[in-house]
């Protein structure tokens, strides 16, 4: 907090990148899937491209780690965190990886994740 007593974490619209990685994910049935590990931002534009959800592992460790096109989450406040209309069933067979197989995230990488989940790739 600053000396005039605004948050500089968040705000009623804005809300800071350290409180968004942790934040649970839940489907349309309240099921909590994983959580926010890290989201990609686009250099250029500025726009956030994917949330990472970590997903699987033990207590939070070992995990893969699924990038979600940012368009497919919402955030509810009721529960605190991120909602995405998935099942567990489609995520486990969603596209993936593991910390010691980063994908590039180039564009090829991109159309097949935003394909995955029927969103159109932006760019």
């Amino acid at each position: 907090m600053s000396n005039t007593g605004i948050a500089t974490d968040e705000t009623s619209r804005l809300i800071a990148s350290n409180k968004v990685e942790g934040t649970a994910v839940y489907n349309n049935q309240g099921e909590k899937l994983g959580s926010i590990h890290n989201f990609m931002v686009d250099k250029l534009s500025g726009r956030v491209e994917y949330a990472v959800l970590s997903f699987g592992g033990l207590f939070g460790m070992g995990g893969d780690y699924y990038p979600l096109p940012w368009d497919v989450l919402t955030y509810d406040t009721g529960q605190g965190g991120y909602v995405v209309n998935l099942d567990r069933a489609v995520l486990e067979k969603a596209p993936r990886y593991t910390s010691q197989n980063e994908p590039s995230f180039d564009r090829d990488y991109g159309r097949e994740v935003h394909g995955y989940y029927g969103v159109d790739y932006p760019y």
